[in-house]
């Protein structure tokens, strides 16, 4: 454990939420997750204990393991409870908007030597620490998803961001046993400048006629070596959150090869936003998902 960070905070129970609260408390610390409701973050409990649970049947862990990990977390759907963190994870829906809200509900019962992070995959962390009481002591600690798997984390410092900010979160990375990559502060960071703008490309290659869901995705997989096709891929990010990730593109690079792809548009207006929610590029109600296209 890093010595200056002990106390988690994590805001948002959700996939992410959850999966960031696991890896910390399996790493020793002490973690708080906070939700806006209590059934919010029962839900967070339930799907960190099944992940415990999975790993615990694998032999990844060990049973004294599980039960100190679960020991080390509370819940709570009350911002004071945040109080006593030494570093606070937001890990939000991928909204501006709704990030800042959270930001002027949190910030008055953070205390003051308290580092404030945002698991945001794409928008602005300058922009996101300007909207705090703390711009000195914000950055951006990007987990992949899922996060108890992926051995990825990005870092990005906001251009206010001071050295010891940076020093302390990557610290603690550092003892959450993950490989740590830096990034400036442009829109997307590296990994989704490059993957995001990928799989808007495999959709608008089916949009297009070129060829099926089945086809692209099996001539990536066997083609280039990917371990899932981009279109399984984007069911798995959630087809939303694809979309809001190439609007950054778009609006901070202004230039035109990030244009989503209409078809992308489509399918979210649709509601069918993936996995989660049973349908995307795939139809996931049936036993083996079918393409939809």
């Amino acid at each position: 454990m890093d010595g200056s960070i002990r106390k988690i905070g994590i805001v948002g129970a959700g996939q992410m939420g959850s999966g960031i609260a696991h890896v910390c408390a399996l790493s020793g610390y002490d973690v708080t997750l906070y939700d806006v409701s209590d059934e919010r973050t029962a839900a967070g409990l339930d799907r960190l204990t099944s992940t415990l649970d999975r790993q615990l049947s694998s032999q990844k862990i060990t049973p004294a393991e599980r039960d100190a990990a679960l020991a080390r977390v509370a819940t709570s759907s009350q911002p004071q409870a945040l109080g006593q963190a030494d570093l606070v994870i937001e890990a939000a829906t991928e909204d501006e908007i709704v990030k800042r809200k959270i930001y002027r509900e949190i910030c008055p019962h953070l205390k003051p030597s308290a580092i404030l992070a945002s698991n945001t995959s794409s928008i602005s962390i300058t922009r996101l620490a300007a909207s705090t009481d703390r711009a000195e002591r914000f950055m951006g600690i990007h987990f992949m998803n899922p996060v108890p798997v992926m051995k990825l984390v990005e870092l990005v410092r906001g251009i206010a961001t001071e050295d010891a900010t940076f020093a302390a979160a990557r610290a603690f990375v550092e003892t959450l046993d993950k490989t740590i990559t830096t990034s400036e502060d442009f829109p997307a960071f590296i990994v989704n400048r490059i993957l995001l703008p990928m799989i808007n490309e495999a959709i608008y290659t089916l949009y297009e006629g070129v060829g099926s869901v089945e086809s692209i995705d099996t001539a990536m997989r066997l083609g280039a070596n990917h371990p899932m096709g981009p279109l399984q891929l984007a069911d798995f990010i959630g087809l939303d959150t694809c979309l809001s990730i190439m609007q950054v593109l778009h609006d901070g690079l202004a230039d035109s090869k990030y244009r989503p792809c209409p078809l992308l548009v489509k399918y979210v207006e649709a509601g069918w936003l993936g996995r989660k929610v049973g349908r995307g590029f795939y139809d996931y109600r049936g036993e083996t998902p079918v393409p939809t296209r």
